[in-house]
């Protein structure tokens, strides 16, 4: 009689990316990582709500400082005046907007030693969560939403399949550690920031990541070469 043939070991389920960014931000991310080949749900933890506020205000300010690009079309027409922006997406934004652009290095706490002198006239236009406060008069012009995990992205983080969660900002990190507490999934997160890996660590169970990366820079592009890194990829030159 024959031995029994061993059972030959089953694949691990491949990685599926999970991205709770607001609607057009999280098609904008996942069109810059499409060529690693990842399966992508999205699931947007939140969505940008305009406030009241004076326009009239932001057009008399002598120069603005932009710490996200949802402020950039509540900031009105640049006229050439100066704004100060928080990495290279919301100055583009405000360029287009005919703002006169300096840009900051990606994050609103590298951000303090530009705003040093600036004297009178200078506006902080912003939203209502920040993730510094910054030594300026502001306005806040518009707040983040929170939504509930989506049906598709809880079938997901109940699942087996590696979720690879690509976290923004330190608010995002909150929200996305509140929405996946009872995750079966190994999660792996792709912090933008210090900031944003500590807040998900102060709002998930101790252990919840079974893999980090943080990002190497604060911006997009840093969070995909995190990612790669999770995956133990090179870079393919895509930002």
């Amino acid at each position: 009689m024959q031995p029994p043939v061993p059972a030959a070991p089953q694949a691990a389920p491949a990685p599926v990316m999970l991205i709770t960014r607001p609607q057009p931000a999280a098609e904008r991310f996942a069109g810059q990582i499409a060529d690693l080949g990842l399966a992508v749900v999205l699931a947007p933890l939140m969505r940008i709500v305009p406030m009241a506020h004076d326009p009239a205000v932001i057009a008399a300010a002598q120069g603005v400082v932009l710490t996200s690009e949802n402020a950039v079309r509540f900031a009105g027409a640049g006229r050439g005046r100066p704004a100060i922006c928080v990495g290279p997406r919301t100055a583009q934004q405000a360029a287009a907007a005919g703002f006169r652009v300096t840009q900051g290095p990606g994050d609103a706490a590298g951000m303090m030693p530009m705003l040093t002198d600036l004297g009178p006239g200078w506006l902080h236009v912003r939203g209502a969560e920040v993730a510094a406060e910054l030594p300026l008069p502001g306005i806040v012009v518009y707040r983040q939403q929170a939504l509930a995990l989506s049906q598709a992205a809880r079938a997901l983080v109940q699942g087996t399949a590696p979720v690879i969660l690509p976290l923004f900002s330190p608010r995002a990190a909150a929200l996305a550690a509140a929405a996946v507490t009872d995750s079966r999934a190994p999660l792996w997160i792709a912090p933008i920031s210090a900031a944003a890996a500590a807040a998900w660590d102060d709002a998930a169970p101790p252990g919840a990541a079974s893999r980090r990366s943080i990002a190497p820079t604060p911006d997009a592009t840093g969070v995909r070469r995190a990612i790669e890194e999770l995956l133990g990829t090179q870079s393919r030159g895509a930002g």
